[in-house]
């Protein structure tokens, strides 16, 4: 139960609802427990009439009383028990909405890395079906909780009082049941962590063939992929069977305890009603009809058992990523305006999920409103350099410095607020186009986003969709060419007009002659922003004020496009190389 220990702060929060659903539950079972001894007390006086020591007048006027007793007590159980289900169960239901929400928003604030090492498939099933455990545990898992111990107290009590050797007999069933239900949680508990970590394997295969789909179909491997579904599929339902043979031990030996108990109750009442023992041969009767009535709590208690022990496997995995502390952290809560200066200082930096040394002392000095070319082979730690000045990553040596502060003294929500970033990969929303380009400001007009797209080249390709920028993308932007994904990424940047943009190769899969349109468009609105451009093309990084190439992670060469050229090394080559494909105009 260590781990659901987590989720008290909710039940705090709701105390009060829950409250008045115990209070509520409690009234419901004693309205219903009414009924027993009303039948009881219905079976003695047909006993005393038969027996002639009561008149018919008698007769009828008790047994009229007891039916409309049992009515109305049937009338108020049922009106109680409705309101018990719309009290906790709706409590469920907000505590489900607070834990996805938690989970969600603390999704947001983990890093890079953590998404690196995570599959996409067991954040979703940590998010849906493992919240979906802990819900039955905190609304039917407490309400039949609370009923069984309302109906087991108040039946006990009365029998107790009534008749108890009977009553002890009748109870002889319990301790072995509880025994049982003891042995086979522990089960229950090692095979539901099992099936959820099987379902988070179903899940990401599934997961990453739809979003790798077309892949598959090109390759032509579409038997070999539902073959290997089919076997984790195969996997999962015996995992699921082994957990349901478990669960299933339950009812049969609830049902065969509750049997015997109904036999002790005919058997040792019965001799008990003989000897003279037990006065009302209605109170055996009663004491059939309490045993019945606990048989439902009775096995409730094994599937209440079962959907705790299902719930704290689920919190613990929900847990687990929960204490998950973000490596990147927000060291300042004061808002901090970022002009644009950008330096580096002797910077190195390791990929902590697989230990690669990306950068190499690398240093260079950016003032406000300058534009800085990335020049390199591939894996040359290029794209690291924009990583780190979003602060997707920290440093490991040295410093980097924005406005002559060390980047880690800065807001962290100022300084991305402050970055308009354009990855090489461009990640679109499945949503409007309008509305992807104005992610990167909610708030721009209309104007804004015809605009935006006009500057990054697209706006002519947009006009000719049906529905124009209010065509919905499919998943990752699918519906789309490569260059105009490329080109949508670029409006959503430049929409922003933020202090720093970041173009990481974002012109790759775009024509030479659009590219040009772009990177004039590009100069006149970045004249006053800093702007750092990674590329493969001399043509994008010529306009520069400054350039640096790397390799392996070390600056090789640096200066302006006129210097570069002049001189042999990476840059003259990739120069001479393009402008004799004709790359370059």
């Amino acid at each position: 139960m260590k781990a659901l220990k987590h989720l008290n702060k909710y039940f705090y929060k709701y105390r009060f609802r829950l409250i008045i659903g115990v209070i509520i539950t409690i009234v419901a079972k004693i309205f219903a427990l009414f009924t027993p001894r009303l039948v009881g007390a219905s079976i003695n006086v047909v006993s005393d009439r038969l027996d002639g020591k009561i008149t018919e007048e008698v007769f009828r006027a008790e047994l009229m009383t007891n039916i409309l007793y049992l009515i109305g007590a049937a009338i108020v159980a049922g009106l109680f028990t409705f309101l018990m289900r719309q009290t906790i169960i709706n409590v469920s239901r907000y505590i489900e909405y607070d834990l996805k929400n938690e989970i969600y928003k603390h999704y947001q604030v983990l890093s890079l890395n953590f998404y690196k090492t995570n599959r996409t498939g067991d954040l979703m099933n940590r998010i849906s079906e493992d919240v979906g455990k802990v819900r039955m545990y905190v609304g039917p898992a407490i309400m039949y909780t609370i009923n069984t111990v309302t109906l087991f107290t108040v039946a006990i009590i009365y029998m107790v009082s009534t008749a108890p050797k009977l009553t002890m007999y009748t109870l002889l069933p319990l301790p072995i049941l509880s025994v049982a239900i003891y042995k086979l949680s522990k089960q229950i508990n090692t095979r539901s962590t099992i099936v959820q970590q099987s379902l988070s394997t179903l899940s990401t295969y599934a997961q990453e063939t739809f979003s790798g789909i077309s892949v598959i179909k090109s390759y032509n491997i579409e038997a070999r992929i539902a073959t290997e579904f089919d076997n984790l599929s195969s996997e999962n339902r015996q995992k699921q069977i082994n957990l349901t043979k478990v669960q299933a031990l339950f009812f049969p030996m609830m049902i065969l305890l509750i049997g015997i108990s109904n036999l002790i109750v005919v058997y040792i009442g019965g001799m008990q009603y003989m000897n003279g023992e037990i006065e009302d041969i209605g109170t055996i009767a009663a004491f059939l009809i309490y045993v019945n009535m606990l048989t439902w709590p009775v096995a409730v208690v094994g599937w209440v058992t079962s959907l705790v022990q299902q719930a704290e496997a689920s919190q613990e995995r929900i847990n687990e990523f929960l204490n998950t502390e973000p490596e990147i952290k927000n060291n300042i809560s004061a808002i901090t305006p970022v002009k644009g200066d950008i330096e580096f200082k002797d910077v190195s930096f390791v990929y902590p999920d697989t230990n690669i040394e990306a950068l190499k002392d690398v240093s260079f000095k950016l003032k406000s409103g300058e534009t800085l070319a990335i020049l390199g082979k591939t894996g040359s730690g290029k794209s690291t350099i924009l990583d780190l000045i979003g602060r997707l990553y920290d440093v490991d040596k040295h410093k980097i410095l924005i406005d002559d502060k060390p980047i880690s003294d800065l807001n962290l929500y100022s300084l991305r607020d402050s970055i308009g970033y354009v990855p090489q990969d461009a990640f679109l929303f499945s949503d409007t186009i309008r509305n992807n380009i104005k992610f990167g400001k909610e708030e721009a007009t209309d104007e804004d986003v015809i605009q935006a797209a006009t500057n990054a080249k697209v706006h002519e390709n947009i006009v000719k969709f049906k529905n124009g920028y209010d065509t919905i993308l499919g998943e990752r932007g699918i519906t789309l060419s490569g260059g105009q994904k490329q080109r949508i990424s670029i409006a959503r940047a430049i929409i922003k007009r933020p202090e720093i943009l970041l173009f990481d190769d974002c012109l790759s899969a775009v024509d030479t002659e659009t590219e040009e349109k772009i990177l004039k468009n590009l100069v006149k609105l970045t004249k006053d922003k800093t702007t750092i451009i990674v590329s493969h093309r001399v043509s994008s990084a010529k306009n520069a004020d400054h350039i640096i190439v790397l390799d392996d992670g070390v600056v090789i060469q640096s200066g302006t496009h006129e210097n570069l050229i002049s001189v042999e090394g990476y840059y003259q080559e990739l120069y001479t190389k393009q402008l004799s494909e004709k790359e370059i105009h």
